[in-house]
């Protein structure tokens, strides 16, 4: 018996020793490659501007915020961060509800459309609202009214940019919620609203406070938007860090400020780690099937026209106003703008090439970015879902996972011009080579490959692996007999979103992308950049090239969905 028990315990010990080396091993790849090509290019240039003469220079960072102008900047980005996320939560809570719990003809397709937004390039999100709000923009023609010279266009284009976060991470819980519990409530006396605020609000905070988090998080470190919108006056952290590099050269300065903002970030992330730990423990789901229902009665279908107009205002003008632009050219309507971009003449010497050629440029790119993020982000879910003893995820798990998410929040300008900095010395001279692009635009599309694969992973039954493995199969097959099956779709849904925002990355693309391969985005900045009436309708005509292509995108992505797929 004492021999069997401690079989039984040297079984045991030798499977925890067995996983933690699998854990390990899977766990070696991804960290090697954010190592690399994430921590040592910020490092690199963190390095670069408070080491100097031998030794480091502290000192500096109380100079930088010293300066009336750096600490307006730092009140800005918190203010218009703040204000846009609660505008946000507020105006894209009712549709998380209705695309959640309201059954209609068309909703996959309104699910995609409020999504398109999020992986669009913040560029092209400026471009829109340029159109819209600003000089000669539909605002102005109509009412005389321009919103381009405060900061309401940034506000306005940060909903407009982030309303899908909310959308889909408040939805997707509200859609397992059981209704029967706030039916119950009311049975038992309580009005409407009381049993809303007492029952659903409460199961509802934790992923309300972390979507609010993701939303802060990306207003906080907007770039693209505030470039196009912000004008001289409006500026947030990461535009200061990219004036101070690309423009002053200024390093002390923006390494000082690539600090503030990764503490902000590492602050957030604490919350948003705090938020998802806490809506893993949401009570009594249901299948989303079963809550979902079409709208009755009068007020249910006012509510359903009332969130159907506010997409349309919020999302589809921007977007409609786009394609106006594109094609009103000089002539009157037409497809001139489309035409001039298969010509470098037709550009002025912006390009070295045709505009078009970015087309397949941001296509070839993106496949690359993807297959490197599915392998990164594939291995990193796996060794994740890996646990230990008791079912519990560890310390180094923990870690890892937050881990995971930093280069999501980290500034992309100061990636972009690391990776110039750091990777320009053998073994690691990639500034000559394309693959310099993809590693960029993966460091984004990771942490969208882990957050769809872990639910999917995490809801398959561990006991079916131990009972594979009991059975003999070695490791890998048990991947592919367990849970490859389930994680197939998911893997396509996360396979569509980091090609959607590996083609939509811009931070860091427009340092160490080449004047005769420019990416997508990179054209639509420089074509912006330019004066006249010709640059900025081409520069409308490839974002909406850029849109239709992520749009498209998504829609596949709705086709293969499962209520699983993630948290975005």
């Amino acid at each position: 018996m004492r021999r069997d028990t401690e079989a039984g315990g040297g079984a045991a010990t030798g499977g925890r020793g067995r996983t933690a080396a699998v854990r390990l091993a899977l766990i070696a790849p991804p960290a090697a490659f954010l190592a690399l090509f994430f921590a040592y290019p910020v490092a690199a240039i963190t390095a670069r501007g408070l080491y100097d003469g031998g030794r480091w220079h502290p000192e500096r960072i109380a100079l930088v915020l010293g300066e009336p102008g750096i600490l307006h900047v730092v009140w800005f980005t918190v203010w218009q961060a703040a204000a846009s996320t609660v505008l946000t939560v507020v105006l894209a809570l009712p549709g998380a509800y209705v695309l959640a719990r309201y059954d209609f003809p068309g909703r996959r397709v309104v699910r995609a459309a409020v999504t398109v937004p999020f992986v669009m390039p913040t560029v092209v999100v400026g471009s829109a609202f340029l159109g819209l709000l600003g000089r000669g923009g539909l605002t102005e023609q109509w009412w005389g009214l321009r919103l381009d010279e405060g900061p309401a266009a940034i506000l306005l284009a940060h909903v407009f940019f982030n309303y899908a976060v909310v959308v889909r991470v408040v939805g997707s819980l509200w859609a397992q919620l059981d209704p029967r519990q706030e039916e119950a409530a009311r049975v038992l006396g309580a009005g409407r609203w009381t049993a809303w605020r007492t029952v659903t609000l409460p199961a509802l905070a934790p992923s309300v406070a972390a979507a609010a988090a993701m939303v802060f998080l990306f207003t906080f470190t907007s770039f693209g938007v505030v470039q196009v919108l912000g004008g001289p006056r409006y500026a947030t952290l990461e535009v200061e860090i990219y004036r101070q590099t690309a423009h002053l050269l200024d390093l002390p300065t923006a390494a000082v400020l690539t600090l503030v903002q990764f503490a902000a970030v590492a602050a957030l992330m604490a919350l948003h780690a705090r938020g998802v730990r806490r809506r893993g423990g949401a009570p009594a789901l249901v299948d989303a099937s079963r809550t979902a229902r079409r709208p009755r009665g009068a007020r249910q279908k006012a509510l359903l026209a009332a969130v159907l107009t506010q997409i349309t205002v919020l999302i589809a003008v921007p977007l409609a106003v786009l394609v106006e632009r594109s094609l009103n050219g000089p002539d009157g309507y037409g497809t001139d703008f489309y035409r001039a971009l298969a010509s470098s003449d037709a550009s002025g010497g912006t390009f070295a090439v045709a505009p078009l050629e970015a087309v397949g440029n941001s296509l070839a790119y993106a496949v690359a970015a993807t297959a490197i993020a599915l392998t990164v982000g594939g291995l990193a879910a796996v060794a994740l879902t890996l646990r230990g003893p008791g079912g519990r995820a560890g310390r180094l798990v923990r870690g890892f996972d937050a881990l995971l998410m930093l280069p999501l929040g980290t500034s992309a300008v100061t990636v972009g011009f690391g990776f110039l900095i750091a990777l320009d010395e053998p073994p690691l001279d990639l500034r000559s080579s394309w693959i310099l692009v993809p590693l960029a635009q993966a460091l984004v599309g990771v942490p969208f490959v882990v957050r769809t694969l872990l639910p999917v992973l995490r809801a398959v039954d561990d006991r079916l692996r131990q009972a594979a493995a009991v059975l003999g199969a070695p490791p890998a097959r048990v991947w592919r007999e367990v849970d490859f099956p389930p994680a197939r779709r998911a893997l396509l849904v996360s396979a569509g979103f980091a090609f959607a925002v590996s083609l939509g990355e811009f931070g860091a693309t427009v340092f160490i992308a080449r004047a005769d391969t420019p990416t997508l985005p990179v054209a639509v900045a420089r074509l912006l950049g330019r004066a006249g009436e010709a640059s900025y309708g081409q520069a409308m005509a490839l974002s909406t090239i850029l849109m239709v292509v992520c749009a498209a995108t998504l829609l596949a992505l709705e086709g293969v969905r499962t209520d699983r797929s993630g948290e975005l």
